[in-house]
């Protein structure tokens, strides 16, 4: 295999939680008088940190969402994760496949490690993700689009970033995969191919991965 550590996404990629998030998301921030439309929300919230939510809304209103705003919103999120979250269509057949031949893996997501923890606990995918295969933006300065989480992920694994490549979906993890100086795979399952069209390939079945990694 040309590579010598797999870094995935979480969101989007592992566990099908764009939806509901940005469902959530959308009617929170709506609620609080920042009119905002499904749609609107993975244009410009997909495959960031909770501080891109914050920075946006005070650019665009000059007003601050409220002190409890991020605590409220994982409140909702995690009580639909519980009740509705899946794995997505093929991650557990790559998770094998990575794993049986011997393919280094870990996963580096804008989310929290208790959200990305949740939702691993529901689909089960917790069996694959240790400890020390989990990687957040809780743990760097800056989230997506810097790339400050993939070079952490790369050190922290042993791996120089040129020898890893990056699963996303967002066009912000894109960017911080480019910016890490790593590959990066665009997956378009959920995003449209032309928003990931900076992707060193991009794909739409995970169960493709394993070949284009070859």
């Amino acid at each position: 295999m040309r590579y010598e550590l797999v870094i995935f996404d979480n969101d989007g990629v592992l566990v099908d939680s764009e939806p509901i998030s940005n469902t959530i998301l959308a009617a929170y921030l709506t609620e609080l008088g920042h009119p905002t439309s499904y749609e609107e929300s993975l244009r410009d919230y997909m495959g960031g940190a909770m501080h891109r939510v914050h920075d946006l809304v005070l650019e665009r209103s000059g007003q601050r969402l409220p002190d409890d705003f991020d605590e409220v919103f994982h409140e909702r999120v995690f009580a639909a994760f519980k009740r509705e979250l899946e794995p997505m269509a093929g991650a557990v057949e790559v998770l094998e496949k990575l794993t049986a031949e011997g393919v280094p893996f870990c996963l580096a997501s804008s989310g929290s490690h208790e959200r990305i923890r949740v939702g691993h606990r529901k689909t089960g995918l917790d069996k694959w993700f240790d400890d020390g295969r989990i990687f957040s933006s809780q743990d760097v300065g800056r989230g997506k689009p810097a790339p400050d989480l993939f070079l952490h992920a790369a050190e922290r694994m042993g791996v120089a970033p040129d020898k890893c490549v990056v699963v996303e979906d967002s066009p912000l993890g894109v960017q911080a995969a480019h910016a890490a100086g790593m590959d990066v795979c665009g997956f378009t399952a959920m995003t449209p191919a032309e928003r990931l069209r900076d992707a060193t390939r991009l794909f739409s079945d995970l169960r493709a991965l394993p070949d284009l990694l070859a």
